[in-house]
């Protein structure tokens, strides 16, 4: 059976970048672990987003693809860069500002692996659903899915309470 495709009204982008550049910023924040390179990157992703603006504003999900698109060309940068040797004590990364997220957790999430963190990223901070996630990701739903327990397992037990005095949780 075929869906009935429905139009929408027509969003410009200046609409589209001031509705959805704070959400994708944390997004791709807590992908990153690093304020500065993310707004590097979203800046860069929006760049690219307006300039293929009829495109991507077909998107079924335009923010994710901002995201995605901010993700991929960090991992491109980071291929390129990956045989620069750091100098000791010159390029030690900033501390990172989370003003929108508490910096427990953004430490927490900057533990988990990055496909976790993708995730978490995309479900929590975009609020997609799984099957937008997978489509994004290029991943099953089933693996979302597993990716978004494995996650939670995770940061749960950083958050948990430790048992006190030989009582179980």
């Amino acid at each position: 059976m075929r869906k009935a495709i429905v139009s929408q009204p027509s969003v410009t982008f200046v609409d589209f970048y001031q509705a959805s550049r704070d959400g994708c910023l944390r997004a791709v924040m807590v992908s990153t672990g690093d304020r500065q390179l993310a707004e590097e990157l979203v800046a860069e992703a929006f760049a690219r987003a307006w300039a293929a603006w009829p495109d991507v504003s077909r998107h079924p999900a335009p923010a994710a693809w901002v995201v995605r698109t901010a993700l991929n060309t960090g991992v491109s940068s980071w291929r390129k860069r990956r045989r620069e040797v750091p100098l000791e004590g010159h390029d030690a990364p900033a501390a990172a500002e989370t003003a929108t997220v508490d910096v427990a957790v953004m430490n927490a999430l900057r533990r988990l692996p990055g496909r976790q963190r993708e995730v978490v990223a995309l479900r929590i901070f975009l609020d997609l659903d799984t099957e937008s996630t997978a489509r994004v990701l290029g991943i099953a739903p089933g693996t979302v899915t597993a990716h978004m327990s494995r996650a939670f397992a995770a940061l749960r037990c950083e958050f948990e309470p430790t048992a006190v005095s030989g009582v179980a949780k």
